[in-house]
């Protein structure tokens, strides 16, 4: 996996999308840079051991029927990308936001998630 598209949808599905605690730890060993970082609301971590503690912990806190899926197109350069998604349960996501990620060589160095702002 070395284009910026796989490596987007890696990120949301393998590693953030992903229950299995194995699985989604292969993942990130295979998807991310050792010293990767994740920015989001609540701050910035590094590693991939930060990235794994995120997951678990989104997913752990989630209900059993919530999901992640694709909220529109990829967008890729060639070091760049970005990713709508949405979370919840199929068809009645509670969340949606975005991933901008950036690549060097085969894996993500750096994800940015921002949320879409709550309806008035």
């Amino acid at each position: 996996m070395t284009n910026v598209s796989d490596l987007l949808a890696a990120n949301l599905h393998e590693v953030f999308g992903n229950r299995d605690a194995a699985a989604r730890r292969a993942a990130i060993q295979r998807v991310y840079s050792e010293d990767v970082t994740f920015t989001d609301p609540e701050g910035t971590v590094r590693g991939r051991a930060a990235i794994e503690k995120k997951a678990s912990d989104l997913l752990e806190g989630a209900p059993d029927d919530f999901v992640f899926v694709e909220d529109g197109e990829r967008y890729v350069g060639t070091d760049i990308g970005a990713l709508a998604w949405a979370f919840g349960p199929v068809g009645a996501p509670v969340v949606r936001g975005i991933d901008v990620v950036t690549v060097n060589g085969a894996t993500i160095t750096s994800v940015r998630t921002f949320f879409a702002e709550a309806a008035d």
